[in-house]
Order: structure tokens, then sequence, then C-alpha cells
């Protein structure tokens, strides 16, 4: 695995700890942060997979936009991009006033995490798979 690919992933995988972490706090949980590391996983895990396969990526939180650029590799993937738009909506707005996230939000945006994170991890069991053969 490349370097730079490998640290995206670490860094998508340290957000998925500290969402965790919030997430099972029972007293004051912090729902905006929780939902805040749950995009950063996905946009990160994304960025990883697009890097791997030398696609190239703008600077950009846009859950849509970087799913849409894994299309040429993967592109089933497109079923992803309309049910998991709204977390482009925790990279910024709700680490600012006027906007929270509450534990509703925060139950989707978890699972929706999760789902995304499993599927592009997946993808790259496949791609070592293949690499082994």
């Amino acid at each position: 695995m490349r370097p730079l690919t490998q640290e995206w992933l670490d860094k998508a995988a340290a957000d998925y700890r500290s969402m965790h972490r919030e997430y099972r706090v029972t007293e004051d949980p912090n729902y905006n942060d929780v939902c805040f590391h749950d995009q950063q996983c996905v946009e990160k895990s994304l960025k990883a997979f697009l890097h791997t396969h030398h696609i190239y990526f703008p600077k950009t939180h846009d859950i849509s936009e970087i799913l849409r650029l894994t299309l040429p590799v993967h592109p089933e993937w497109e079923a992803l991009i309309k049910p998991n738009a709204f977390l482009t909506d925790f990279a910024a707005d709700t680490r600012y006033p006027g906007e929270s996230a509450f534990k509703e939000e925060a139950d989707k945006a978890v699972v929706a995490c999760e789902n995304i994170r499993k599927i592009v991890l997946s993808a790259f069991d496949d791609l070592d798979q293949h690499r082994l053969v």
C-alpha cells in the first residue's frame, strides 16, 4: 500500500475511534462531534480509496462529489450517493453556532459511516487479494 494511502486510512480510523468514544458517552454526549467524526471518517476513507487508484480529488468535504469520483472503479457505489449526501452537512455546519446535531442524526450518521467504511475497507481487501494472485 502506498504510504499516503495508509496515512489517509489511519486518519480515517482515528476519526472512527473518536466518533465511537463520544457516541458511547452517557452523560452530555456531543452529537456535533459524533457527526463531524462520522463525516471525516467517510471522507478520508474514500480519499484513501481514490489515492490508491491514482484518481485525483479536489479539496472538498462533499461526500457526494467524492463518491462520484469512485464510480469508474466501483460504479455500483452510485447507490451510496443520495442516501449519504447528508453527511456533508456535518463537515462544517454543525461546527458553528446556528446548527446542532441531535441523537437521531448521530444515530443515522453512525450507521452511514459504518456502512461506507465497511464497503471501502472491503474494496481494499479485494484489491490486496488481487495483488496476491
